[in-house]
């Protein structure tokens, strides 16, 4: 039978990039190598402002500062993606904390989902590589969503894949496009300190400011929608 929402019923959804894994700054590299080869100035500051967190049509046609066609596209993003998984790949680890973290939600029959803005490709590297695919119920890549974020659809949708509503959802997300996207779903946003500070994270809405997950508890997570 698919789930019904209920008073004990809840999920969790997380960002992939810089929230299961800790990889921002590698991304930042990789897009910095990128856009060097298609002679386009990038900075580090506008990764974090323009890119971050958004799906690769809105990077790829900031980076460019045109719009790119749906076969261009692929091309340049797995381009640019597989720099990333280069530079990346000798250092697949788990954020810390997370297995364990992952696994007490699962004892507890908590919903696990998926939200990222990543490409299939990305997600296959991440998930299968660790692997943490078994520990989700859901996941949702760039391919599954129109709008990417900060818009709500990738958030609302994985929250409609595990079958709870949006307002016994927490979101675990590292960018400000992502943090944006689950409160506007109407979720409760946990913000991880891997791509910003936590000073630079204090003004978002964020329910709850970690550095990992190594001092979460379901309790205290659960008591955010309670």
């Amino acid at each position: 039978m698919p789930d019904s929402p209920s008073a004990r019923s809840w999920a969790v959804l997380f960002d992939m990039d810089g929230v299961l894994i800790d990889n921002t700054d590698f991304h930042i590299n990789a897009w910095l190598q990128f856009a060097q080869r298609h002679n386009r100035p990038l900075t580090k500051d506008q990764y974090v402002e323009n890119i971050n967190g958004r799906v690769s049509a809105d990077a790829m046609a900031y980076v460019f500062q045109r719009p790119i066609s749906a076969g261009e596209l692929i091309v340049l993003t797995e381009e640019k993606e597989a720099i990333y998984r280069e530079l990346y790949r000798p250092h697949l680890q788990p954020a810390p904390g997370l297995l364990d973290f992952l696994s007490a939600l699962k004892a507890q029959d908590v919903k696990l989902a998926v939200g990222t803005s990543a490409p299939e490709s990305n997600v296959l590297f991440t998930l299968d590589g660790l692997p943490l695919r078994p520990y989700f119920d859901a996941i949702v890549d760039a391919s599954m969503v129109k709008k990417g974020k900060p818009d709500p659809e990738i958030y609302l949708t994985a929250a409609k894949h595990v079958g709870i509503e949006p307002a016994r959802c927490v979101v675990f997300e590292d960018a400000f496009a992502g943090i944006e996207a689950g409160l506007r779903a109407g979720m409760t946003v946990v913000a991880v300190a891997t791509t910003h500070t936590r000073d630079e994270l204090a003004g978002t809405g964020a329910a709850l400011i970690v550095d990992d997950f190594r001092q979460l508890t379901v309790e205290a997570v659960q008591k955010l929608i309670s």
